[in-house]
């Protein structure tokens, strides 16, 4: 890769705070930056482009110019690059979306007669939002209760204006839901009073509101007005109904905000709760494509940025983040400029604010699961993840059948081997191989892999071989020479010689992966031509980086467009396999440690041996009982179980006198 862009002059680039934006040919902005120092920042840039992360060497080969804006302060160049983000939205740059549309509750108190409605999208000025809520239904039973103490008007303008001009209320009027404000039925204080109390309610401030409604209520008993207070009475529960549908999660009345990340190399998901009063109001999630080249500090800092310089974004007084991000005095400065107060940002370590970050943490998890899931669940979108594959890697066919091999041990020992199986881009587990490397001794990865896709592929050839001697013979039995009719016999022998388990291992792959670079895709060629599979099997190689995927015969590797069906199967497939290896390797590794914790044992063969681990909950536990436990299994010797206690601990045999 070669940056077509020049070097701006070193004494051209002023050494002082600022915003740079690379460009491309036709003059659209490719990405923006800010930097304390433009010129060291700038600079940066300018190198061997093998020396540079892949999507900053892709960046800045698709730029031909750089330009950049000084400013005073480094406050100052945080705010002109999220400005100049939000104007031009790079395409290199990292961008918040939202992976569902969240509702809101919103109210709008910039109309005469403010009301409360369920919302989604862009905000808009004017109107106060709450929320957001993780489904419609939560919103909708919160305000049908709050509409019995907070009478507020729910209905469109249109519907207000009809009702007005007929001079009669709706049936909300009639069942206590609505103060009636179309029919002049409250005054404009009243009405007022009820929508700040219900805004107050919905900002977490439930225990003033709810001191008010039963000061007022006995008020009303005092002064023997019983209907009232009845009613204020009913009020009042509803209030504490709605009150209790809020999670409680702090015990002091804070308010904050809680970030939880999870992250692969290509995508990232958000989840932020909103925690006000000690109570949590609302909720997002948000997903991010991450084509920046950042650090875990940097990627919190840009969610920062995304989640709170977005218009009518409420900044609270703490923001809990799973890592400060770089540059955190100048991020807490912004804030504080935002928010037009102090803004403290803080990592939780221990007690009930970690155990919340922990929560949020696991939802954006699931979130993500669920993100990757619904493309692998879509037909169409694995009909294309096949297509824009055959296409990208050159294949003279779609992949229907893709194997991938990974290598998993520790420092050369349990050397294990995992083929995984997707068909028709989704994985088929009835198929799924292991391996335990038998030949290999110590660290060598290209060894590994070579036994594994030796044994894969031998296996392969070997039922090829039968299948096409069953063929042969059922020619044989069929043919015309031994039909005296001329026409084969109408009840010819099946195929069922071979049994159906071992026959998986006959279907080929048109496509076969291997988690590495250049040198394990060296392995599979040679193992392919020695066993004669040339021609028949397709070979591809994922690099550690991804994006790079190596084809026999190319020198360069190829990169799949980011945000294709594509590259997401590629990565199903590769974290598949993946979890496939590390989990027979934890396998084999504690089989191992628990066969050698009890070997040497006279007497302890493998079916005491067994039954030991079952009944005593396995070796941790067996360490931990007594010897007169021990010799209490009526069905295991005294002087096997005195051995294997010795064996144990280390300790003399026991005397029994």
């Amino acid at each position: 890769m070669v940056a077509v862009i020049s070097r701006p002059p070193t004494s051209s680039i002023p050494d002082a705070p600022g915003s740079y934006q690379f460009l491309d040919g036709h003059g659209r902005v490719l990405y923006v930056g800010k930097a304390k120092s433009l010129r060291h920042r700038v600079n940066s840039y300018f190198q061997d482009p093998s020396a540079l992360p892949v999507r900053t060497a892709q960046m800045v080969a698709a730029a031909e110019q750089v330009e950049w804006v000084v400013v005073s302060t480094e406050v100052e160049a945080l705010i002109l690059e999220h400005s100049l983000i939000q104007t031009h939205k790079p395409r290199f740059n990292i961008r918040l979306k939202d992976d569902k549309s969240y509702p809101w509750l919103a109210v709008t108190v910039n109309e005469q007669w403010p009301r409360p409605a369920v919302v989604r999208g862009k905000k808009r000025k004017g109107v106060r939002y709450f929320g957001p809520y993780g489904h419609v239904g939560a919103i909708r039973d919160t305000l049908d209760l709050l509409l019995r103490s907070f009478p507020v008007r729910t209905c469109s303008d249109n519907k207000f204006a009809r009702h007005e001009r007929l001079g009669r209320p709706c049936l909300l009027y009639d069942i206590e839901r609505c103060s009636g404000p179309c029919v002049g039925a409250v005054e404009p204080e009243q009405y007022q009073g009820y929508v700040e109390s219900l805004m107050r309610f919905l900002s977490g401030e439930t225990a003033p509101v709810m001191a008010a409604l039963e000061e007022e209520m006995r008020q009303a008993a005092s002064n023997l007005e019983f209907e009232r207070a009845a009613r204020l009475r009913d009020r009042l529960g509803a209030v504490r109904k709605a009150a209790e549908s809020q999670q409680m999660v702090a015990d002091a009345p804070e308010d904050f905000d809680v970030l939880g990340i999870a992250e692969d190399e290509l995508e990232a998901a958000v989840q932020v709760f909103y925690v006000r009063r000690g109570r949590v109001v609302g909720r997002s999630g948000f997903v991010a494509d991450k084509v920046e080249d950042l650090t875990h500090p940097q990627f919190v800092g840009r969610i920062l940025e995304e989640l709170y310089g977005a218009p009518g974004a409420e900044v609270p007084r703490r923001i809990l983040v799973p890592e400060l991000p770089d540059e955190e005095e100048t991020f807490s400065a912004w804030l504080e400029t935002l928010r037009h107060g102090p803004v403290h940002l803080a990592v939780p370590r221990r007690g009930a604010k970690r155990s919340l970050q922990q929560m949020v943490t696991a939802n954006a998890k699931e979130d993500f699961t669920r993100h990757r899931l619904r493309r692998s669940s879509d037909h169409n979108a694995r009909s294309r993840a096949l297509t824009e594959l055959q296409a990208a890697l050159d294949l003279p066919e779609a992949p229907l059948r893709i194997e991938c091999y990974d290598m998993s041990h520790l420092q050369g020992t349990d050397y294990v081997g995992s083929m995984v199986v997707f068909e028709d881009g989704l994985a088929k587990k009835s198929d799924y191989r292991r391996f335990k490397v038998k030949t290999v001794v110590g660290n060598d990865d290209y060894a590994a892999m070579e036994e594994v896709l030796t044994r894969r592929l031998s296996a392969l050839v070997a039922e090829q071989a039968e299948a096409e001697e069953r063929r042969r013979r059922l020619a044989e039995e069929t043919a015309p020479d031994r039909d005296p009719t001329g026409l084969g016999s109408p009840d010819a022998p099946e195929d069922t010689e071979a049994p159906r388990a071992r026959r998986r291992f006959a279907y080929p792959p048109q496509l076969l992966l291997i988690d590495g670079g250049k040198g394990q895709l060296g392995v599979g060629i040679r193992v392919v031509e020695e066993l004669g599979l040339a021609g028949q099997i397709q070979l591809a190689a994922l690099a550690k980086q991804f994006e790079e995927v190596y084809r026999p015969g190319m020198e360069d590797p190829i990169r799949i467009a980011r945000g294709t069906e594509a590259l997401y199967l590629l990565q199903r497939v590769r974290d598949e396999a993946h979890r496939f290896a590390i989990s027979f390797h934890r396998q084999q590794r504690g089989a191992r440690m628990t066969t050698s914790a009890l070997d040497g044992v006279p007497g302890l063969g493998p079916t005491r041996r067994a039954r030991l681990l079952k009944e005593l909950g396995g070796v941790r536990a067996l360490r931990a009982a007594s010897e007169e436990d021990i010799l209490a299994l009526t069905w295991l010797p005294d002087d096997v179980g005195r051995r294997l206690y010795t064996h144990l601990h280390g300790v003399g045999p026991t005397v029994t006198v």
